[in-house]
């Protein structure tokens, strides 16, 4: 199972990660998050960043030529997009780079129709948590939501994960729904302070998921 560690904003810490084994981690450029990663590090700082680890930017509502020359200033691997972004809007920058769409989800929520419009344009999902504005909300969804459907895409899975939901996150990988499950993200319950990441329980919590694979 592979690992995002979402909402970076210390390079030293990036550096801790890739030598875990951490496949992806998250830069966020949406200017009103806590997380905010220009307010932390250049883009030409970002850029140097080198090693496994795979650079991902979080976008919300953003203008694809904005992302795209966000994109090559700072060498990024993936793109997320994390607002309300159309088809259209998502296949163009999709032309260009791997495009993680989110989809924030809630009791009753119809996912499949969600995610209709979207599976011919975006190369990946990510599942996350409704919530009233557009950043992460730290709080789990009901993964039963997902079980027995076919999203036909690879599909990160978001919203609240926490160090001791290790055995859980393994449990729900039996699912049939689970073969396209491509990534864990995790954020906020790791961290000290937004964007501060506590490394021990970081460092626990992939040595869990690792080992049991």
């Amino acid at each position: 199972m592979r690992i995002k560690v979402c909402g970076m904003t210390q390079v030293e810490q990036l550096k801790q990660l890739d030598a875990m084994g951490v496949e992806f981690c998250g830069f966020i450029f949406y200017p009103k998050s806590p997380r905010y990663i220009f307010k932390h590090v250049p883009a030409t700082e970002i850029k140097k960043i080198k090693g496994n680890i795979n650079k991902v930017g979080v976008f919300v509502n953003a203008y694809p030529e904005d992302i795209l020359k966000t994109v090559d200033d700072c060498g990024l691997y993936l793109v997320q997009l994390h607002g309300d972004e159309t088809p259209k809007e998502c296949e163009k920058i999709a032309d260009y780079i791997t495009v993680v769409k989110a989809f924030r989800l809630a009791e009753g929520d119809n996912i499949l129709w969600k995610i209709k419009d979207y599976i011919d344009v975006v190369d990946m999902f990510l599942f996350d948590t409704e919530g009233a504005g557009y950043g992460g909300t730290g709080k789990k969804f009901n993964w039963d939501l997902l079980k027995g459907l076919n999203i036909q895409k690879p599909f990160f899975l978001s919203g609240g994960i926490q160090p001791d939901d290790a055995a859980k996150l393994l449990e729900f990988s039996k699912e049939p729904v689970a073969k396209d499950l491509f990534a864990v993200d995790i954020n906020s319950k790791f961290e000290t302070s937004p964007g501060v990441k506590d490394m021990n329980k970081i460092k626990q919590f992939v040595n869990e998921i690792k080992q049991a694979q």
